[in-house]
């Protein structure tokens, strides 16, 4: 997943300087003992545990010998966590940051960070674990403990799907939790009993976002769990709102007009932060056709 700054985040761009690049040692593909006969899967999996220190071969009887494996082994492991450290250092040295806080950094929060991101062996992945430390070194309380421990559970793969999420995600001027706008429904008011009420709303999986991956996100802490209604609308009312680069302007056409929406956690809202911000057209299209109805829509 490739990460570039929130626009309200102090990061500004890699840096540029006439030193030479600093160069990460990133760990070497694994090259295993190839035994012949043997299938392409199953050279894979003793390439994966070779990078532990594990091999097929039985483990030595004597004490001296095993004794000898297992040092090697946490020697090995020990030489790699170092690595990812590295790694993640020099990303941060490279990210660019506006000054913009005299605060100290939190020691207990350092030595937890380290412990997390040793165990982060995906480039991808150390290139975001880089630049939240540069966010946080420059304003400390950017990025909580919590939301490292969701970080470090997170894959490749949930990162991308997360990165489809935000890139759905609005976010109302003046507020820091984006929300995923589906659609609104009309309150019935008293004299209206006799009236149809009206329900517009998108289907998220039309535009990438299935069922199965909102549950995979609420699993993950990164939305809540249930769609939420917002407060009710005056006619005429406006809300101004921010998706990617769009900028838009809802005005409710009747009152009592609720928006629906799935709502990011904190720990979401922290993440959204380091995620590119680009413009999701096809989401932003049917977003738009949608809420016409209830709303009059200016800056689209």
């Amino acid at each position: 997943m490739k990460i570039s700054p929130d626009p309200h985040t102090p990061i500004v761009t890699n840096k540029k300087s006439n030193s030479a690049p600093v160069k990460t040692t990133p760990i070497p593909e694994p090259q295993p003992q190839v035994t012949s006969n043997e299938s392409v899967t199953q050279q894979k999996i003793r390439g994966w545990f070779s990078r532990v220190g594990i091999s097929s071969s039985q483990i030595p009887k004597d004490k001296a010998s095993n004794h000898n494996e297992l040092e090697r082994r946490k020697q090995l492991l020990a030489i790699q966590r170092a690595s990812n450290l590295q790694a993640i250092l020099n990303i941060a040295l490279n990210v660019s940051i506006s000054e913009s806080s005299s605060d100290s950094l939190d020691p207990d929060w350092f030595f937890a960070f380290t412990s997390m991101a040793e165990e982060i062996y995906s480039p991808a992945m150390q290139e975001l674990w880089g630049k939240i430390f540069a966010v946080e070194v420059n304003r400390p309380g950017s990025f909580s403990l919590r939301s490292l421990q969701t970080l470090k559970s997170l894959t490749h793969r949930d990162a991308k799907l997360f990165s489809k999420a935000a890139s759905m995600a609005s976010k109302r001027s003046n507020e820091l939790i984006p929300r995923i706008l589906v659609g609104y429904r009309n309150q019935k008011r008293w004299y209206s009993i006799f009236t149809q009420s009206s329900n517009e709303q998108i289907n998220l999986a039309s535009v990438g976002l299935s069922y199965p991956d909102l549950l995979a996100l609420q699993d993950m802490n990164l939305l809540y769990v249930s769609e939420i209604e917002g407060g009710a609308y005056a006619q005429g009312q406006q809300s101004k709102w921010r998706c990617g680069t769009t900028n838009y302007t809802l005005t409710s056409k009747a009152e009592g007009t609720l928006l629906t929406y799935y709502k990011f956690t904190a720990v979401g809202a922290e993440l959204f932060k380091l995620v590119p911000k680009a413009d999701n057209s096809a989401y932003l299209d049917t977003l738009f056709g949608t809420l016409d109805k209830g709303f009059a829509i200016s800056g689209k």
